[in-house]
């Protein structure tokens, strides 16, 4: 079988990074728990230099998931089995998957204002501040979705601009545990804004989806209204008549 993984050179995200979003994503499925490929194995598996392998290890050793022995070679540190706390069941835990296989721009964030509607979402006091992200997920067929989110400031101290990771990783690097979201989906037609970068026509039927996201204590920790390509971002629904529902998240990768 070939284990090789080119990395996609059509997302807009440096090599080093798509190959440390690889390599985060082994690491809390315990896949290095023996210990990792050197660097050779590496290169010929993500088909990349040396130099974009040690920045992507590098970030890894900096982030305190894995340690470096000219000895034992490198190894998973017991920081990264924090990694594998981030279990959702049901929709959550498909969205935080397909996310991990999404590559992430961040197209702003900063501090501001909150707005009425933020504030009545996120339960914020009038004069509340928030943290505002602005990102474009894209898979290997293009652009996915454009979602922008907003996250009380006690909440989001791991989001930043130069960390274009999912925003329920960074949220678990603050601290937040997540429990529930309550989620709406209706349609909007692609503005001149969203158009161009979601690489359709202006007026083009989009997916609107907004969610907001409660920590194990019920409150809220983000509020996040995202638009999304039909043709690439689905969901699937499975009902039962006692009341139960299956959720899952498909997202296309085939080039369209």
């Amino acid at each position: 079988m070939n284990t090789h993984r080119p990395l996609n050179a059509a997302i807009p995200v440096p090599k080093h990074h798509q190959v440390y979003l690889l390599l985060l994503e082994k690491l809390k499925n315990g896949a290095f728990a023996n210990g990792f490929p050197n660097e050779f194995s590496l290169m010929a598996q993500y088909q990349v230099a040396r130099v974009t392998i040690r920045k992507a290890m590098a970030r890894l050793a900096d982030e305190g998931l894995i340690e470096r022995s000219p000895r034992r070679g490198t190894r998973p540190t017991a920081n990264s089995a924090s990694l594998a706390d981030i279990k959702l069941a049901g929709l959550l835990g498909s969205l935080f998957q397909a996310n991990l296989k999404l590559a992430i721009r961040v197209l702003y964030c900063e501090q501001i204002p909150a707005s009425n509607v933020v504030r009545a979402a996120l339960g914020l006091p009038e004069g509340s501040d928030v943290m505002k992200s602005v990102r474009l997920r894209s898979a290997s067929s293009g652009p996915v979705s454009h979602v922008t989110s907003f996250t009380p400031l006690e909440f989001s101290k791991a989001i930043k601009a130069d960390k274009p990771e999912p925003l329920l990783v960074l949220l678990k690097e603050a601290g937040v545990e997540v429990g529930r979201a309550k989620q709406r989906i209706s349609a909007q037609l692609a503005d001149a804004l969203v158009a161009p970068l979601l690489d359709v026509e202006v007026g083009s039927a989009l997916l609107a989806v907004s969610r907001i996201f409660f920590n194990k204590q019920d409150r809220p920790v983000q509020f996040e209204f995202g638009l999304y390509r039909p043709d690439r971002y689905q969901y699937e629904m499975e009902l039962s008549e006692h009341g139960d529902l299956d959720a899952k998240v498909w997202i296309s990768q085939a080039s369209t």
